[in-house]
């Protein structure tokens, strides 16, 4: 594994027009130390869990736990048909309360508040707590929980996430390397898109031997209260959190086309249709991808006029609407 690349007293200027035009992960330091939040998370955990009780609107928020014999690791029972942990609704003061209950347990329940929405949750914090990386119009998630594992896998936007209390290790892998990956089921998954089958702190590679090569180029940054890293889009990412009390606080943007249309909808799409033909005739389709899609010969509308709204070109909002609603009909 490589050192992510560490970058020092970085500001919007530089984040926008040095690091994200990289597209490779950075680990930018201190980037909200400034926040009350982080603060209150390097005094203690008692103090962090009463700043985020303070600014809790009440609001149910959905939790996972698992049992102590996952050892943290949210993933599959063995038959892949289930998952090893159950799914709950809790408010966030009461999912703080069980984690400062448990913090000092040495075989603790696994437990995991995932993708808070802040601005609902707790109202006045992004107020209090600003990113001066991004633009207001961005709006913050929250994450917390124990000692923890999440198997490496993707976003279809970028990201930028930031440590408010507690350690968490990133390791992450070049979109690339899926190969080597060994991405698990599509449909059921721990957190909506594929995870990774390999245990990263433990490959099997009898069982998954192209992992050596994922292993390889694989990335990593051990982030501290105030520390931040940028994950491009599609980037698969692992995250370990390593202290009883753990907060981070993530901002997705981009990687998405102005139509509203998911890359990862029209990825499940082209499995259904195309993945199960023919060798010949996924060929063929292939080299539509490429030139419609992928543009790996120059732009496809070349030989078209440059006013012209269509799919080739450009489509006008009216025409996104009804392209959208064609394909909504065509998939019924």
């Amino acid at each position: 594994m490589q050192a992510i690349r560490v970058w020092e007293r970085v500001d919007y200027t530089q984040f926008h027009e040095e690091i994200i035009p990289l597209n490779q992960p950075a680990h930018i330091k201190s980037i909200v130390g400034h926040w009350p939040a982080v603060k209150a998370g390097i005094q203690s955990t008692q103090a962090i869990v009463d700043y985020l009780k303070t600014h809790d609107s009440e609001k149910v928020v959905s939790a996972l736990v698992g049992d102590p014999s996952i050892n943290g690791r949210f993933f599959y029972e063995p038959s892949l048909e289930a998952l090893n942990f159950q799914k709950a609704q809790v408010t966030l003061g009461i999912g703080l309360d069980r984690l400062l209950a448990i913090q000092n347990d040495p075989n603790p329940h696994a437990i995991a508040l995932q993708a808070i929405p802040v601005d609902l949750v707790m109202p006045d914090f992004q107020q209090l707590n600003q990113q001066p990386l991004l633009d207001e119009s961005i709006g913050p998630t929250m994450w917390l929980g124990n000692r923890a594992t999440v198997a490496p896998h993707y976003d279809i936007h970028d990201n930028l996430a930031c440590v408010v209390a507690g350690q968490r290790k990133f390791t992450l892998f070049p979109p690339d390397q899926v190969n080597n990956l060994y991405p698990g089921p599509m449909l059921l998954t721990p957190g909506g898109v594929p995870v990774s089958m390999v245990d990263v702190n433990n490959p099997d590679l009898v069982l998954y031997p192209r992992f050596a090569e994922a292993e390889a180029l694989g990335q990593q940054a051990l982030l501290e209260p105030g520390d931040g890293i940028y994950i491009p889009a599609l980037w698969w990412h692992g995250v370990e959190s390593l202290q009883a009390v753990n907060v981070l606080i993530n901002y997705w943007w981009g990687g998405m086309s102005d139509t509203g249309v998911s890359p990862n909808d029209s990825l499940m799409h082209s499995m259904m249709s195309i993945a199960n033909l023919s060798a010949d005739k996924r060929e063929a389709w292939r080299h539509f991808f490429d030139y419609y899609v992928f543009k790996t010969e120059g732009e496809s509308g070349d030989q078209l006029p440059a006013d012209l709204h269509d799919l080739v070109t450009t489509l006008s909002s009216e025409q996104q609407a009804q392209v959208r609603k064609f394909l909504m009909g065509q998939l019924k």
